[in-house]
């Protein structure tokens, strides 16, 4: 083998660690909500979620994925060097919010790092402005619409069951949370384990082993694989942000906070847009929150997760860029 055959293979490895740290860093996004209701242990909602972010392939196509790998960044422009050193801002920008308990987004980490990298090389003529307008403008949709869609169902749901005892609802309300939290991390995996299916495969055209821009099974099934095993590993600094310090939960307030977040995934996904599983979440558990009582939000705290979104993007690209310069020079 020459080394440049071997460098794919380690840069593919990156990206699977990269997929691995998405479900460590989101896997709080799966499981806050559920754990923070005591409907399942930590240990048994982590194996819930992993295994429906695995199933999620026999679901989704890879619109998603083909949105990442072109429509972004210029394909023609695209070297190994850029991808690695994209999935390594990335993946220290997923590090960083991870070990500061700030519920980030992995998806605009590795979208920043790929954008990073490739304006580094080329300069800011590679980039693709209509798709950015799509993941700029769904930076702000997106967790706007899982907090009206929270909001709406939070409403319809403490109307439908209003007359009904609480030990009734409470019991009602978890086993309907089982299916909320499985919906949820189907969209999970369906929506983020296709990004980093979009970075490998633009790896492969790039280098010439693909004839054309398909995403093949081997690395579907290997970026699902490796998102349930980051998801299995938790993130529990994070849980506790998204499960108690936005809003306290029960079990009615995370079956409509899932549920709703579900369904913008899933309505995302259909479009292939790439969206921030994170963002979809924090709006949901606020619309949810905001329901019952706007004060019961503590805004302080969703204000902080803003910065951030607002941060990721930018910073990510910044240590990809700075990366690709170093590392270009070096060797």
């Amino acid at each position: 083998m020459d080394g440049s055959f071997l460098f794919i293979i380690f840069i593919i490895f990156v990206a699977l660690v990269f997929d691995y740290t998405n479900g460590m860093h989101d896997a709080a996004n799966s499981i806050a909500t559920i754990v923070s209701t005591k409907v399942l242990t930590p240990r048994k909602a982590v194996v819930w979620a992993a295994f429906f972010n695995f199933a999620a392939f026999l679901i989704f196509g890879t619109d998603v994925a083909k949105t990442i790998g072109q429509g972004l960044i210029d394909i023609s422009i695209v070297n190994p060097m850029v991808i690695f050193t994209g999935l390594l801002g990335a993946i220290i920008w997923n590090l960083a919010t991870w070990y500061w308990g700030l519920p980030s987004s992995s998806s605009h980490a590795l979208m920043g790092g790929y954008l990073g990298a490739a304006v580094a090389k080329s300069g800011f003529g590679v980039v693709i402005v209509n798709g950015w307008m799509k993941i700029l403008l769904f930076i702000v949709l997106a967790p706007l619409l899982g907090m009206v869609l929270g909001l709406l169902l939070m409403t319809f749901t403490v109307w439908l069951v209003h007359k009904k005892p609480l030990p009734v609802i409470n019991v009602w309300s978890r086993r309907m949370q089982l299916v909320s939290a499985a919906l949820y991390s189907l969209g999970h995996g369906g929506n983020d384990a296709q990004k980093t299916m979009g970075i490998i495969t633009s790896l492969l055209f790039s280098a010439g082993m693909l004839k054309s821009f398909e995403i093949p099974l081997w690395v579907v099934l290997s970026a699902h694989t490796a998102i349930a095993m980051g998801t299995l590993s938790g993130g529990w600094r994070i849980v506790k942000t998204m499960g108690q310090r936005i809003c306290k939960l029960r079990p009615i307030d995370g079956f409509c906070a899932e549920t709703a977040s579900a369904a913008s995934i899933f309505f995302s996904t259909h479009l292939g847009i790439p969206v921030s599983t994170t963002h979809v979440i924090t709006g949901a558990v606020t619309g949810v929150g905001a329901a019952w009582n706007i004060s019961a939000v503590k805004w302080e705290v969703t204000l902080n997760i803003i910065w951030g979104w607002a941060l990721t993007i930018p910073m990510a690209a910044l240590c990809s860029a700075l990366l690709y310069k170093v590392l270009t020079l070096i060797f």
